[in-house]
């Protein structure tokens, strides 16, 4: 007999949602969020930053018009946190800096999670999707690259933890 969503355990319903999600953010088109290519945003409009950990996956979602989220690969997080001012307020850091290091990206052949102690960064470009992937320590310590990107992408990470109180203890 099968499960019903509605008879599945919460966590499992929960994961479910994060990656449709994922998913979401992987393919949704620019011109679905009324986005265009212009000088703030000339060719990246969506950003997943996601971090491995041996528990989960953490993917921070970010779109040029604002919507932000950040979400775990075994259930739950945070949607909407881009309705936070402090929230927004970070996001044209990380856009910049994914457009300054635009080169550094390639297109993937697939778009697999990243194992733990990794950071696996997805573009969404008005030409198609990039990626790049590097240690996490390496990106922490700016021994990369892309370490200037990871970093203002930790600091949208703080403005939705701080905004959504997942920082409280």
């Amino acid at each position: 007999m099968p499960l019903w969503p509605w008879s599945q355990p919460k966590q499992k319903q929960e994961e479910e949602a994060v990656r449709e999600l994922r998913e979401l953010a992987l393919t949704r088109a620019a011109a679905d969020l009324g986005l265009s290519p212009g000088p703030e945003h000339p060719n990246v409009f969506g950003i997943l930053m996601e971090t491995g950990y041996p528990e989960a996956v953490a993917s921070l979602v970010v779109f040029a018009e604002g919507s932000t989220s950040l979400y775990f690969s075994n259930g739950g997080g945070v949607i909407g946190a881009g309705e936070h001012a402090s929230v927004r307020a970070t996001l044209g850091a990380f856009f910049a800096e994914t457009e300054a290091h635009l080169s550094a990206f390639t297109p993937p052949r697939s778009t697999p999670l990243p194992a733990p102690g990794r950071v696996r960064f997805y573009l969404r470009t008005f030409r198609g999707t990039l990626t790049a992937e590097a240690d996490e320590q390496a990106l922490g310590n700016m021994q990369h690259e892309l370490s200037p990107v990871f970093h203002s992408g930790h600091a949208v990470v703080a403005a939705v933890r701080e905004a959504s109180d997942m920082g409280a203890s």
